[in-house]
């Protein structure tokens, strides 16, 4: 019999804007945002000795962020040496594919304590930074699809007909909702023994769809989009271009964890699990298509064994404006169900960590009422991953006087 994968914690870092000055929390290391938030899960009741595997996702794996950054996260924390830590990087999905790899150790008995999640520095180590063939080669560019991200979205508005309209409203609605936002499981981050940053950056009260209708399109122009042409026959690019810079996720600096293990964990730590890890799902479809996000739910919500109509939470990766609106048409969700809260278009996409932040929050709004929740991310190259969590009802939102 498989064994449930329980949710016990699920905390992240504020998400800090990626400035030309350097930002926010440009001057914290990957590693310490991570480490920061090891040190809150054993203030908050975790005995670090009973944690048999840390595993954290990471999109760029170069310079601060190479060489196992979860390792040194832990090590960073002051954790004991005997405790083994590494990496997974899918891309933007590569926090729930952590999640993902977490919940399996325990599933299958293999583990009964994994502490998950992820962490990016943009400012520091910047998208690109680790320079992948496919970016550089032409050949291989073409052989695999890769186009400028915005290229990507822009072309899965238009072949699922999203106007630029329709683009726009979605990012009002975002900064409106982050703007009013009050996450539970925000942990400040510090440095020296100051505080840098306490609450998320980016979101703007007040953002209309008249002021967003002037900015011009940041991607009608780009010259990848003859592979676009190339790759799907027929397609017919878009008149002017369609995401901007207020429909695109913002990049930032962030880092997410969470506390996955099996029922005994419970007596270890003398307090209830907060939810559980379902199902989850890997999907991709023809690179460079961002619609990968439709399979990859489907097949979670039928491993689950639930329906769409099921969901009290979805928490969908803001990867542009197009990304929750596809998902919210194809599966039907309602607008108090997803993102209710606002998402990445106003506060920031941190790659890795992003995954471990969507649990943070579907965990924390299903604490408040109990259900049925999904995770979703696609990525660059045509890849996308979905989670379906439960969550029970807590008096708290999270357990161990969250903030």
């Amino acid at each position: 019999m498989t064994a449930e994968a329980f949710v016990y914690d699920a905390i992240r870092t504020p998400r800090a804007r990626v400035r030309r000055d350097g930002g926010t929390l440009a001057g914290v290391p990957p590693y310490d945002l991570l480490a920061q938030l090891l040190v809150e899960l054993t203030r908050r009741g975790l005995p670090a000795k009973v944690v048999d595997d840390v595993v954290m996702g990471v999109s760029t794996t170069v310079g601060e962020q190479a060489g196992d950054l979860a390792r040194v996260a832990v090590m960073r924390a002051g954790w004991p040496d005997e405790t083994p830590a590494g990496v997974v990087s899918r891309l933007c999905c590569s926090g729930l594919d952590a999640i993902a790899s977490g919940a399996a150790q325990v599933r299958t008995g293999m583990a009964g304590a994994v502490v998950v999640g992820g962490a990016e520095s943009m400012s520091r180590t910047p998208m690109m930074a680790d320079r992948p063939a496919f970016a550089l080669e032409d050949d291989l560019g073409s052989a695999t699809g890769f186009v400028t991200i915005g290229v990507s979205a822009d072309a899965t508005a238009a072949k699922h007909g999203f106007t630029r309209a329709e683009l726009d409203a979605w990012a009002v609605r975002s900064h409106a909702r982050a703007a009013a936002a009050d996450w539970r499981c925000v942990v400040p981050v510090t440095s020296g023994g100051e505080t840098l940053l306490e609450r998320d950056e980016g979101a703007r009260d007040g953002v209309t769809a008249e002021s967003l209708a002037a900015l011009p399109a940041l991607f009608a122009d780009d010259p990848l989009w003859s592979r676009v042409e190339e790759r799907f026959a027929g397609f017919v690019r878009p008149a002017g271009g369609l995401h901007t810079v207020a429909t695109a996720p913002q990049m930032c600096d962030g880092a997410s964890a969470a506390l996955l293990g099996s029922a005994d964990l419970e007596q270890t730590l003398g307090r209830a699990p907060i939810g559980r890890i379902v199902a989850w799902a890997h999907a991709a479809v023809r690179s460079p298509g961002l619609d990968g996000t439709i399979t990859a739910a489907r097949t979670a919500l039928s491993r689950a064994g639930i329906e769409a109509d099921d969901l009290v939470v979805a928490e969908v990766n803001e990867s542009f404006s197009v990304t929750p609106l596809l998902v919210a048409r194809e599966l039907g969700l309602g607008d108090d169900v997803i993102n209710v809260q606002g998402g990445a278009v106003a506060v920031g996409h941190p790659l890795g960590a992003s995954g471990g932040m969507l649990l943070a929050h579907a965990m924390e709004l299903l604490g408040r009422r109990g259900g049925h929740g999904l995770l979703v991310i696609p990525g660059a190259l045509g890849v996308a991953t979905a989670v379906v969590v439960e969550g029970f009802a807590q008096e708290d939102a999270l357990p161990g006087g969250g903030a």
